[in-house]
């Protein structure tokens, strides 16, 4: 690390790729730096690449299918490429995260600086750039910190993982004969995996819109606002 190089204007060190920090001060310098993304993740600083069309447009796509799923129920969040107070020694920012809102029995919550504090219940990151981060880094993460599900988008071999904890260890979700796979923790949150690794939007949302027709969807959507109402 070279703590000697400053930001002009605020005489803060700036953040640079490898920095060992903790989270206050990661976020002292972060807060001076408006225009670029960087991760602490395990006490060390990732500051990320620019953002290419391979990474953008299916980051787009995989927003899109959430917010549609979140517009339909009542008592969940969902937040693009928004930093999470996650543990003590990280603060990652993924690109796609969705949960439950405290007042419907939520983990996270959203703190006194408007931050997401703890863990979201489903997070999704879309590998390009960054796929041996999103493998190797973050998932051991998000198993420690108890993200439930974690989904990642492996662009360049057209590829969906998508993991769910279970006693503590991440296990892909697996899909089904139909080729769908079906959040556990999101009823109805349902993913034709093969659509969207083609980037068929059209096919993904029908899929998505049966499982947001369901029966489990409409028994979740009761569930939480019946929390929200005991909170």
């Amino acid at each position: 690390m070279n703590s000697a190089v400053l930001n002009p204007v605020m005489d803060i060190p700036v953040l640079q790729d490898g920095d060992r920090l903790d989270r206050t001060e990661f976020e002292r310098r972060y807060e001076a730096m408006p225009g670029v993304k960087a991760e602490l993740l395990d006490g060390a600083v990732y500051m990320a690449s620019p953002a290419t069309a391979f990474h953008a447009s299916p980051h787009g796509d995989l927003m899109g299918w959430i917010v549609v799923y979140k517009s339909f129920t009542l008592g969940v969040y969902s937040g693009d490429n928004g930093t999470v107070r996650l543990l003590d020694d990280s603060e990652p920012q993924p690109d796609v995260q969705l949960r439950i809102e405290e007042s419907c029995g939520g983990q996270s919550r959203i703190d006194d600086d408007n931050y997401v504090e703890g863990a979201p219940e489903w997070v999704g990151e879309v590998a390009y750039s960054s796929k041996t981060i999103d493998r190797r880094v973050k998932l051991p993460i998000y198993e420690r910190a108890g993200i439930l599900e974690y989904l990642i988008w492996n662009v360049e071999d057209a590829q969906i993982d998508w993991f769910i904890l279970r006693d503590g260890r991440y296990e892909r979700l697996q899909a089904g004969a139909d080729g769908i796979i079906r959040s556990e923790t999101f009823p109805g949150l349902w993913l034709d995996v093969e659509a969207m690794t083609r980037r068929d939007m059209g096919s993904v949302l029908r899929v998505l819109q049966k499982g947001i027709d369901s029966p489990e969807h409409a028994q979740f959507v009761s569930s939480l606002a019946s929390r929200a109402r005991k909170s």
